[in-house]
């Protein structure tokens, strides 16, 4: 048997860390840069993050990023459960392959081509119905949504499949019927699948520049479209300054949603043994 070594393996480890993280650590270093030259360090300094304050353009578009976010992410959460709970329980039905074609396709398909559809269809819309008028933080949002359903349906679904159904079958005998079985056993069980696709959907739609792009209009320019079209011209500290406080708030959000899942397995163990140990 080859014995690991463990210098070479803390190496790697530390290299591919280091790989991931490093130019994230540089970036939040560099917001408390003095200099204007994002690359040349000189001297600790907060003045940026005031000057973040006056940038209007740039507050607007996270702003509108966010609530875009939010609202993709729950509308994404709320049709993927369903989608993913029929994909791992109600079997091979008729029009099986088709709906789970349907709910997988936005994973393979390249977002310029979902981008060049969605903006032909909301044009022959337009066109037919005079509805949407125009593109905006409306089109945005289904095009956002389009494209999350994909990966909260999938986290649901892996979930669903590992559920021991003994519970469930337990409820229905006394009486339960499958909606209320759905939202008071099931829905729970699941809260870990559905707490990560939410996170998923919100990081995705808050990151999508190609979407956006073909889905957007006047007045709803996102924080990745102004951030491209500055980065263009060169970069900017006050840029540094705004990434270095999504990354605080995202951080914080995924170490409270760790936390809850974490307590709610613990939680859920703790019921289980004492249901059995009652049984």
């Amino acid at each position: 048997m080859i014995k690991p070594n463990k210098p070479l393996s803390f190496l790697v480890l530390g290299l591919g860390y280091a790989f991931l993280y490093l130019p994230i650590v540089l970036l939040i270093l560099f917001s408390f840069n003095e200099s204007k030259l994002v690359t040349v360090w000189s001297g600790f300094s907060t003045k940026w993050y005031a000057a973040l304050l006056e940038d209007e353009e740039l507050i607007n578009a996270a702003w509108l990023s966010v609530k875009i976010a939010l609202m993709t992410a729950t509308a994404s959460v709320v049709i993927g459960t369903w989608a993913g709970f029929v994909l791992a329980r109600f079997g091979r039905f008729r029009m099986f392959p088709l709906f789970a074609g349907m709910i997988n396709a936005p994973l393979v398909i390249p977002e310029v081509i979902q981008g060049i559809s969605l903006l032909l269809l909301f044009v022959a819309m337009e066109q037919a119905f005079g509805w949407p008028e125009g593109r905006g933080v409306f089109t945005i949002w289904i095009g956002h949504v389009m494209l999350c359903v994909s990966y909260v349906a999938i986290v649901v679904q892996s979930r669903v499949r590992e559920l021991n159904l003994s519970l469930e079958e337990a409820a229905m005998d006394l009486g339960a019927r499958p909606l209320k079985v759905f939202f008071v056993i099931t829905l729970p069980l699941i809260s870990q699948a559905l707490i990560s696709g939410w996170l998923l959907s919100f990081t995705l739609s808050l990151d999508d520049l190609v979407l956006t792009a073909f889905l957007s209009g006047p007045g709803s320019t996102t924080l990745p479209m102004v951030i491209f079209s500055r980065v263009r011209l060169g970069l900017n500290p006050e840029m540094n300054a705004l990434a270095t406080l999504f990354i605080l708030f995202v951080s914080v959000g995924v170490i409270a949603a760790n936390f809850y899942m974490r307590a709610a397995e613990r939680k859920r163990e703790r019921e289980m043994k004492l249901a059995f140990a009652q049984g």
